[in-house]
């Protein structure tokens, strides 16, 4: 885990909307979705369409991530917590 993934992996201990994350971590949006996919294709954190429903589908963070929430997994977590 890189030190942007890390710092991410901080904010998303509950659901949070991008617009929190763009704002909270004062990055760039592109550094944003490219961490968020990221953190997403190892498993790290999931996809929400509102704070409480899941995104099951297939999701393309790059194209669909501003309108999305995210919530750090167990996974996630246990590997944040770890280092």
């Amino acid at each position: 885990m890189n030190d942007e993934e890390f710092d991410l992996m901080d904010e998303l201990y509950f659901v949070q909307p991008y617009s929190y994350l763009l704002e909270t971590l004062e990055w760039e949006e592109e550094l944003l979705l490219s961490t968020l996919q990221s953190l997403f294709s190892q498993g790290y954190v999931k996809c929400l369409d509102d704070p409480d429903k899941e995104r099951f589908s297939t999701v393309d963070i790059i194209k669909e991530g501003s309108g999305l929430y995210f919530l750090a997994t167990k996974k996630g977590l246990m590997a944040h917590n770890t280092l």
